[in-house]
């Protein structure tokens, strides 16, 4: 029998009554699992998989006094501050824009980024890694090139850019952020030795991509 509820008023005003069905817990739960809520384009959370891209930039170790003694010589890096407010050290890089090779990429990024002229002496290899942008997931590869300083002076014009420096080439592994461009100087060094002792750079390919083994930390950073 229908239970009735009364409506709450002013005393001597009439009594309105309301109907209510009266349903077990049972026949609640029972009524669930059979009409199960369905879900709107409101209700569903699941975010839209994030889109994948590839992107290929070149760059360079631009290195001064490659004709003097090793403890002379130097590199032009460039600093970025990242969003945690960290100063990082890396190699000067950027898109191959169309029409363009790496080397000349190389060597127009370099004088952009740090304002110095160089020419590619030989090929340092590639490597890749990935960051987040703008909701994109991006896999970027990068070709890396050795250049020998032709001249100018060293400039942070460049809006992406916080600091640029000439830095020893024996303070490169402690300066440089990224392990895959510390791996790069140490082939520069090789190559340096090498061109010291009268031997030809043509040889070198310089082919040394990411080492698919390394914690994904180690490959994965926070822009290009």
């Amino acid at each position: 029998m229908p239970r009735t509820a009364a409506g709450v008023g002013r005393v001597g005003d009439p009594v309105e009554t309301t109907s209510i069905d009266w349903v077990s817990p049972a026949e609640r739960a029972n009524r669930s699992r059979r009409n199960p809520r369905r879900r709107g384009a409101h209700g569903d959370r699941t975010n839209p998989r994030m889109r994948t891209v590839r992107e290929t930039s070149a760059g360079g170790l631009v290195v001064d006094g490659l004709d003097g003694p090793v403890e002379k010589q130097s590199a032009a890096l460039i600093g970025r501050t990242d969003r945690r407010g960290r100063l990082l050290w890396s190699l000067p890089k950027g898109h191959i824009e169309q029409g363009e090779t790496a080397e000349e990429t190389a060597i127009r990024e370099v004088a952009e980024e740090t304002g110095i002229r160089g020419t590619v002496l030989a090929s340092l290899g590639s490597i890749d890694y990935w960051f987040v942008t703008e909701g994109r997931r991006v896999h970027k590869t990068v070709h890396h090139y050795l250049l020998r300083f032709q001249g100018g002076e060293l400039s942070d014009e460049d809006v992406e850019v916080t600091e640029v420096a000439w830095v020893p080439l024996s303070e490169l592994e402690s300066r440089l952020a990224y392990a895959d461009e510390r791996r790069l100087a140490e082939v520069a060094g090789e190559l340096i030795a090498r061109l010291s002792e009268g031997g030809n750079l043509d040889e070198h390919t310089g082919s040394h991509p990411a080492d698919p083994d390394r914690p994904l930390g180690d490959r994965t950073r926070e822009n290009g």
